[in-house]
């Protein structure tokens, strides 16, 4: 009986605990709601700074000023007494052009020099006032400006010092002169590394140096400097004793390059004195004659003219390899070995130059040729004969 009775108590009690009663504050008290696992950030008003000083205007982008605007400005009058050309080697003034393919616009600029445009050159002497008086007088300025420049010749020892000092393991300086040979903006570069040295290293690849010759003749007329040394197509150039690098000549830049004219067809559909049969035999015989040489791209070919030569004493037709070089380049050596061996060319067919002799063939021994090495030393010069301070003493006794 009790044990009944207490399992009512507790069962009475159990009840009472997990359902509260409406009169009971434990509930109202001990009861809260958990907060937001992630609550909304509560954004705060700051006050904004007036500025009172206005924000300034953005400054404008640099503009480098283009030489073209020549507004308030006096075209240039250079004092060189020659005609600017592109390329003073590649070009004659002897072969006329046939016809231009564009206008002629000045490669100068407009306006920036006093010289007409012909689309070939810029004339020293004014086409319509030109004359045989007036050029003679043109090469007598030339001729006392390189004197006035050069001054007295250099003795033995101070051509070797300048030599040595252009050598690679001591200066890295050097104009490279390409398949456009001897250009009009080359003239520019060669005075500038005439500022900081008396002379000037200068290499010589491709197509000039067939004529190394022209090319040696280009650089000492139209600087007015003197070659000291040359080793194939490697050339030190001397600027002179009176050479003055404030007082150096004007040369006008060229904005672009201009496009070569157009000259009469080197190939011809027959060859002079042959028929059109002839013609086509000889082409094919010359596509199959053995290889002379081979021809490497930008390399030096000043011995070419000699060996094409040496191989028209036995031979009457010269096959030339010259695979991978540009058309250009080996069209601009069959038309210098035209006017040089001389020779008739016969075919560029298959990137390989053709040559013939001709019917009366006779060994051309005039015209100087540059060797592989030439000495610039002077056989008067003391220093040099005398190696001893005893033989000086003879020989001026």
């Amino acid at each position: 009986m009790p044990s009944f009775i207490s399992k009512l108590i507790r069962r009475h009690h159990l009840s009472t605990t997990t359902t509260p009663s409406s009169s009971s504050n434990l509930y109202t008290k001990y009861n809260f709601k958990p907060p937001h696992p992630n609550p909304p950030k509560t954004t705060t008003s700051q006050p904004q700074i007036s500025n009172s000083t206005p924000q300034k205007p953005p400054k404008p982008r640099y503009r480098p000023p283009s030489s073209l605007n020549r507004a308030n400005q006096k075209p240039i009058s250079p004092n060189l007494p020659f005609d600017f050309r592109f390329s003073y080697t590649e070009s004659s003034p002897h072969s006329r052009p046939i016809g231009l393919r564009e206008p002629k616009y000045s490669p100068f600029g407009p306006e920036r020099i006093d010289r007409v445009w012909t689309g070939v050159c810029a004339p020293v002497i004014d086409p319509k006032d030109g004359g045989v008086r007036s050029e003679k007088e043109v090469e007598e300025k030339r001729r006392k400006m390189r004197e006035r420049i050069q001054g007295g010749e250099l003795s033995n020892a101070e051509r070797k010092i300048l030599v040595d000092m252009c050598q690679r393991h001591k200066t890295k300086k050097q104009v490279n002169l390409g398949r456009d040979g001897l250009t009009h903006n080359m003239l520019n570069d060669i005075h500038n590394n005439w500022k900081h040295a008396e002379a000037v290293r200068i290499k010589c690849m491709g197509v000039p140096t067939v004529d190394m010759k022209n090319v040696c003749f280009q650089l000492e007329d139209k600087t007015f400097g003197k070659i000291i040394f040359r080793h194939g197509g490697l050339l030190v150039l001397y600027r002179g004793r009176n050479y003055i690098p404030k007082k150096r000549p004007v040369v006008p830049l060229m904005l672009w390059k201009p496009h070569e004219p157009v000259y009469p067809k080197l190939i011809k559909t027959t060859i002079d004195g042959l028929s059109i049969e002839e013609t086509k035999q000889m082409r094919k015989r010359g596509l199959a004659v053995p290889v002379l040489t081979k021809l490497a791209k930008n390399g030096y070919y000043g011995s070419l003219v000699p060996m094409v030569r040496d191989a028209f004493l036995s031979d009457e037709l010269v096959r030339i390899d010259s695979k991978g070089l540009p058309i250009s380049d080996y069209k601009k050596i069959g038309c210098k070995l035209r006017d040089l061996v001389p020779c008739i060319l016969v075919t560029f067919d298959k990137e390989q130059i053709v040559v013939w002799r001709g019917k009366d063939y006779k060994p051309k021994h005039e015209g100087y040729f540059l060797t592989e090495r030439e000495t610039f030393d002077n056989p008067d010069d003391e220093l040099l004969s005398c190696t001893d301070e005893e033989e000086c003493e003879e020989t001026r006794s």
